[in-house]
């Protein structure tokens, strides 16, 4: 509920306990249809369980007691069986006050008694640059940290790094066979990208292999399996498995390279973290897990000596745990992970998993395997499932190098954008470094805003093009929004901003201020269904509404000086919600554009 029905609500109560005599505490409001005059409706139909009798004459005896008891409730009306509730205009300037005095308005505070609730997003493996996938992985959970965060929770932004496995002892073997020793500082390129090339030649290579093999007369997956870089790379996991110092060294030389690259990636598409795993470290505590479950019966172990457990009575399958040689499986680092978390939080009172919906039975089956081995927190976690990022050429796939690098995507974006602002032509003035800031901020707002305005839930089809347009639903055209409101914002003294009281306003003013209302219900809500769309598309709704107001109603030229003043500190809030919604999104708004 808004403010708005907030306050109706108790008045309600007293209003049906006097005239029917009967307890009610549940209404249910709309928004007033926009042919009826009104700034908020009660469905009466709601009330009929509770009292009996003709819906209309119900709603003209509520709104008659509620215009006699409140002076700020000036009419209403009733149409069938919805009363639309007129509020005063002295009862929403007087509410812009209340939002003006609230320096973090819409956000709850944080104390001693907020919940702690970590948020997993990025992971990435160390085998590959951070590629469109991740880039949607990595703003949606950092929204989401933020949304949750402003939400009332004391928020941990977690990652963990999958820096072992198989993937990564190909590129290891590709790079130790090929690589004639060369390093990001000698090749000049950052050291993700130089590893994320050995993944890539590695699988050539294998390729090739695989084809000699089949054209001797070996089946495809008997060539698949003997193919000499393939069982290099099952030998080289092994030996970093026993600790091998040759190969913990070379793993721990490239891993650093792939670090350093991943640092420069996330700075640049501003997001952050406060804790780091690293699979190398937790398998291990979930391998001691599976000895746990093994010992408690609640895994089992095949003939060949891998661990299973069977989730067949949860309407799943059977799950491999642990290899027949002893190695490790994601789920097995996965177990670990989650544990260690717990021990590292032992406040903990949610843990949230930003990973695509590619991965849906995997969490299943991991909150399930956790409940097993008895562990109450289980019941906590949540995966956050997202949709894939679609290009109109199709799939992208890291092994063939045929994926949108993430650094590249940011670069494009930032030219574009550069492009688009030199067309405009509204830069005289600016400074290269000033106008590069501006570049900056305008794509990767574009980025951010195309890719976080979308449910979760839903595939996207990634347009770079038509997110840097600067009319519609798009991060630049609420950017340009704010900046315009900034230009006013210049012209005046903020300090000697002072409202009136009694003041007649416009429609448009009116409806601006409801959407101001609606904003701390709004962050709520986004945190609820872990969904920044809500936040995004709150804010495409509240510039549409300023934009309709400034196109038709004066705000610094009305010789009032009480409307002037009051339409100032209204395009101030306009401006701060933006700010503090896009920032939320992790999206920066320019003074200027």
């Amino acid at each position: 509920m808004n403010n708005i029905s907030i306050q109706l609500a108790p008045a309600l109560e007293h209003i049906i306990q006097d005239t029917f005599n009967v307890t009610v505490t549940d209404f249910e409001f709309q928004a007033t249809r926009k042919e009826f005059e009104g700034d908020l409706t009660l469905v009466v139909f709601g009330l009929l369980r509770a009292i009996k009798g003709n819906p209309v004459q119900i709603g003209e005896a509520i709104g008659n007691a509620l215009v006699e008891r409140l002076k700020w409730v000036k009419g209403f009306n009733v149409v069938k069986g919805f009363l639309n509730i007129e509020i005063s205009d002295a009862f929403f300037v007087q509410e812009l006050q209340e939002i003006r005095k609230k320096p973090n308005y819409g956000k709850t505070p944080l104390d001693d008694s907020s919940p702690t609730v970590l948020v997993e997003y990025s992971s990435p493996n160390t085998n590959k640059p951070l590629h469109l996938g991740h880039v949607r992985n990595n703003l949606l959970g950092f929204a989401v940290a933020n949304i949750l965060e402003a939400s009332g929770k004391k928020i941990v932004k977690t990652q963990i790094i999958n820096d072992r496995g198989i993937h990564v002892c190909k590129s290891m073997v590709a790079w130790q066979d090929y690589g004639n020793g060369e390093t990001p500082e000698s090749t000049g390129l950052k050291g993700d990208k130089l590893v994320g090339n050995y993944y890539v030649l590695f699988d050539k290579k294998y390729k090739e292999e695989v084809a000699v093999l089949i054209s001797e007369g070996l089946s495809e997956d008997d060539a698949k399996a003997n193919a000499p870089l393939f069982i290099k790379a099952q030998q080289m996991l092994r030996l970093w498995e026993s600790g091998d110092l040759e190969t913990v060294n070379l793993w721990g030389k490239m891993n650093s390279w792939v670090y350093d690259g991943f640092a420069k990636t996330y700075e640049m598409m501003g997001v952050s973290f406060d804790s780091f795993y690293y699979e190398s470290e937790t398998y291990l505590l979930g391998k001691e897990l599976i000895e746990e479950g093994l010992s408690r019966s609640v895994f089992y172990k095949k003939e060949d000596g891998s661990v299973w457990v069977d989730l067949t009575d949860e309407g799943l399958d059977e799950k491999l745990l642990l290899r027949s040689d002893g190695t490790a499986v994601y789920m097995t680092q996965d177990l670990g992970t989650a544990l260690q978390r717990y021990r590292d939080n032992p406040s903990m009172t949610g843990l949230v998993y930003t990973v695509g919906n590619e991965q849906d039975y995997h969490f299943q089956v991991l909150f399930l395997v956790l409940k097993k081995l008895g562990y109450d927190w289980a019941q906590s976690l949540f995966h956050l499932s997202y949709g894939m990022v679609d290009l109109p050429q199709g799939k992208m796939k890291s092994r063939e190098g045929t994926v949108v690098d993430a650094d590249d995507l940011m670069d494009e974006m930032k030219q574009t954008a550069k492009t688009i602002s030199q067309d405009l032509g509204k830069l005289d003035g600016l400074s290269e470094e000033e106008k590069s800031s501006l570049y900056e901020k305008i794509g990767l707002g574009a980025l951010k805003y195309f890719i976080l305005k979308v449910d979760p839930k839903k595939r996207i089809l990634f347009d770079p093009e038509s997110s840097v347009d600067f009319a519609g639903n798009t991060g630049p055209f609420i950017q340009y929004t704010y900046a315009r409101i900034q230009s006013i914002l210049k012209k005046v003294n903020l300090e000697e901003i002072k409202i009136e009281n009694d003041l007649i306003l416009d429609s448009r003013e009116k409806e601006i201020i409801k959407h101001l209302m609606l904003y701390p219900g709004v962050i709520q809500q986004a945190a609820k269904v872990y969904s920044p769309a809500i936040i995004a598309n709150y804010s495409y709704d509240l510039v549409k509404m300023f934009n309709s107001f400034y196109q038709n109603i004066s705000i610094l030229g009305d010789a009032q000086d009480e409307l002037k003043n009051f339409r100032v500190a209204l395009s101030y809030e306009v401006a701060r919600t933006l700010k503090d919604s896009f920032g939320l999104l992790g999206i920066n708004v320019p003074n200027r554009m």
